[in-house]
């Protein structure tokens, strides 16, 4: 069975079923997630659209036509470094069914592809097994740990530095098992 999902970036048109999606995935993000769950934070976020060093993509399940999650890389920096910080989440309805691999799939397409970066970083923190399953899948490295390296719900966490070069990622790896990613 073909996993179809579609990425885009957020306009102001997703904002209320973003809202919602975050508020009733709270259970399933906390403690490794705090994302914007008001209109004020979802236009913050989105006035990251608009800067050249970020990318923003909503995750659309193509059959049903609702949020599956979101992803970004964030602190993108081109040049000879070309490198950025890849975020993600996926909303409760659609959790764990393979359509954030999928997505995840096609942002990696964009950023090796289109943005022709070089390196993506994902900074985990080490009990979160779901995020660090998904980016195994795609081949990532565990470069090492950061201790106390970024505040989430008012704690300073250890993350773990999680890392894909241009030349270690193989785009026809299935992030779905034998899945087609349509």
């Amino acid at each position: 069975m073909a996993v179809s999902v579609t990425i885009a970036p957020p306009t102001l048109d997703d904002g209320a079923e973003f809202i919602a999606a975050v508020r009733e995935s709270r259970p399933l993000h906390h403690p490794w997630v705090d994302t914007a769950d008001t209109v004020e934070r979802y236009v913050e976020y989105l006035e990251r659209t608009t800067r050249t060093d970020h990318a923003l993509f909503l995750v659309r399940h193509d059959t049903c036509g609702r949020l599956v999650g979101f992803i970004n890389i964030n602190g993108i920096v081109f040049g000879s470094f070309r490198s950025g910080y890849l975020g993600y989440a996926a909303f409760s309805s659609h959790a764990g069914r393979g359509l954030m691999a999928a997505g995840l799939h096609r942002v990696l397409q964009t950023a090796f592809g289109p943005l022709a970066l070089h390196r993506l970083e994902a900074n985990i923190q080490p009990h979160n097994a779901p995020s660090i399953a998904l980016v195994r899948r795609f081949g990532f490295q565990r470069e090492g740990i950061s201790p106390r390296y970024l505040k989430v719900d008012g704690q300073w966490r250890d993350h773990e530095r999680w890392a894909l070069t241009a030349e270690m990622w193989d785009p026809a790896r299935s992030p779905v098992g034998d899945a087609p990613v349509t």
